[in-house]
């Protein structure tokens, strides 16, 4: 087989690895688009199913969820063209699907580049699938508890310390709202990223400690890329999480190869 035939297979195996992917992010997203969450309660417990409602949807529930719970008191969140409300819903159903279709897109990751790997690396990546899902999930929910809605009071303080009246676009606040939650999902796989690369064995624990200057500054400045203003404060709340994340990604790392010696 030549270099080019060999080549050709792997762009047509990406390419349905990618289809499938793309399949099933886009049936949760019409899903989500389509369906409302009904709720049902049983004594204690509310659960949930769901009833045709596009008007209505699960992502515009969510839409009202994220309005309750992060715009900040006093400001009014608008539409002021025509379908802004539904892209807004779009966006939050597809990154319902990104979430949700987790699974299937680390399936497919891990079965595309297996062919490259040796066979302890196969191990290591088949080992950190759930965590990458359990970590990404985890990075949504700090972002949209912990995060966001201390972001948005302290942007909105200024305008309100002016005296002014603040409205906030709905596309503008749902593309700012996921990029955290995104941006967090992706950030709260550095442990497992640090882990992965000790484990295949590329580089050793000590690698880790020399050069977290460098990892200090290369996450700092991307808080500073990420985040909406040039106040310098606002960034923190990216990276001041992703260097405790580091620091422990590096303690377990050493932790675990201590453990190997000792065995």
């Amino acid at each position: 087989m030549s270099e080019l035939e060999g080549f050709n297979q792997h762009l047509e195996e990406l390419r349905k690895r990618l289809l499938r992917v793309v399949i099933v992010i886009g049936v949760i997203t019409a899903f989500i688009l389509t369906f409302h969450a009904e709720p049902i309660h049983l004594g204690q417990i509310t659960l949930y199913y769901p009833t045709p409602q596009p008007m209505d949807n699960i992502a515009a529930q969510i839409t009202n969820h994220m309005k309750d719970n992060l715009v900040p008191q006093d400001v009014q969140l608008i539409q002021t063209a025509p379908g802004q409300a539904f892209f807004a819903q779009v966006y939050i159903a597809a990154l319902v699907g990104l979430v949700v279709g987790m699974p299937m897109i680390v399936k497919e990751f891990v079965g595309f580049i297996k062919p490259a790997l040796k066979e302890h690396e196969i191990n290591v990546s088949r080992s950190i699938s759930l965590p990458a899902i359990g970590l990404f999930a985890a990075g949504c929910v700090f972002s949209y508890n912990l995060v966001v809605p201390y972001i948005l009071e302290f942007l909105y303080r200024y305008g309100e310390s002016a005296g002014l009246v603040t409205f906030l676009n709905v596309i503008d606040f749902v593309t700012f709202v996921l990029q955290f939650l995104l941006a967090f999902g992706f950030s709260f796989q550095l442990p497992l990223v640090m882990y992965a690369i000790s484990a295949s064995g590329m580089v050793d624990s000590n690698f880790w400690r020399k050069n977290i200057r460098y990892a200090i500054v290369a996450i700092v400045i991307f808080g500073a890329v990420i985040t909406p203003d040039g106040s310098g404060v606002t960034m923190w709340f990216i990276a001041g999480p992703m260097i405790a994340l580091y620091t422990a990604g590096m303690i377990i790392i050493e932790r675990k190869e201590r453990q190997k010696l000792n065995t």
